[in-house]
């Protein structure tokens, strides 16, 4: 079976960072993301500069990468002036983002979840214009910071919304890391049964480290896309407590060992956390840039022995 995953290191990964980040860093984790296997990008998201800097040079990014025609690059925009600039660039899919929760939305977009959703009508109609794709995500449908846990119920209303809107598929947003593997499958199960035409992504951060379980839970629940970040950066400027994604080392590492094709080269994504790691000047949490993968050998010879 093939696991495709979205390589999230450029928008989500950086986005939280403390300190700036050069466009050439953008440019370049992107094209050795690419020669490591990955052909789905977030490359950016169009927000306001000022909401969250880090971003404040997503057209550049996407001049300067120049990507083939075999990759796919998707920006966040959370409004019509976020589609208008996407629309200006080279992007063929506009990630419309917005949360589950009436706090987090206030946090993330100042604005309830009824508007977020109205916000995006003028946004479909400018990506069809466009010859664009939109797709839908939502944060926060597992857990909210500032409301707990999400209930199921109230992520499918938002989610049947934005079915009846015209998005055909639908990011689930675990912005927190505190889904458990049962939540996903009440989740999913509950989507299935309410808007059985919606194709479902997940997008998991492991704060907890409950990342891969969520995603055998999903591989077994029949989602086949997921999304990560090299070296596992990340994070939520509006939700206090967010640490990063699930790194696409470990993710790949573990569905190359469980017998699932990915596409990717784990050596070169391994290579690309460690060169990360140096450009961003600390060590990254991805626990294959700590621990070699699965059936490594050293040499016996030269080693300490134990005496006796």
């Amino acid at each position: 079976m093939h696991i495709e995953i979205t390589e999230v290191s450029p928008r989500d990964g950086l986005q939280n960072e403390p300190q700036p980040v050069a466009t050439e860093i953008k440019v370049e984790l992107a094209k050795r993301m690419i020669a490591a296997g990955a052909r789905r990008f977030e490359i950016t998201s169009f927000v306001s500069p000022r909401a969250v800097p880090r971003m404040a040079d997503a057209a550049e990014v996407i001049a300067q990468l120049d990507a083939g025609p075999d990759i796919t690059l998707q920006a966040l925009v959370p409004n019509l002036r976020g589609a208008e600039r996407a629309a200006q660039t080279a992007v063929q899919e506009w990630v419309c983002f917005m949360s589950a929760t009436e706090s987090h939305s206030q946090a993330n977009s100042n604005c309830s979840v009824d508007e977020a959703v109205a916000r995006f009508e003028p946004v479909l109609a400018l990506a069809k214009a466009e010859g664009k794709r939109a797709v839908a995500a939502l944060a926060a449908s597992f857990g909210c910071p500032f409301e707990g846990v999400t209930p199921v119920g109230q992520t499918v209303q938002v989610a049947k919304k934005l079915h009846a809107l015209g998005f055909s598929e639908l990011k689930l947003g675990d912005t927190i890391g505190t889904a458990t593997p049962s939540q996903i499958t009440q989740m999913v199960h509950a989507l299935r049964a309410e808007v059985p035409d919606l194709d479902l992504i997940l997008h998991l951060h492991d704060t907890r480290g409950l990342s891969l379980a969520n995603v055998l839970t999903g591989i077994n629940l029949g989602i086949t896309r997921y999304e990560s970040s090299v070296g596992g950066i990340g994070g939520c400027p509006f939700a206090p407590g967010a640490t990063g994604n699930v790194s696409t080392e470990d993710l790949v590492h573990f569905l190359h060992a469980e017998g699932y094709e990915t596409g990717f080269d784990l050596d070169a994504c391994i290579d690309t956390g460690h060169w990360l790691s140096k450009a961003l000047g600390r060590p990254l949490p991805a626990r294959l840039l700590k621990a070699p993968p699965i059936g490594t050998t050293i040499p016996l010879d030269g080693i300490t022995r134990a005496v006796g």
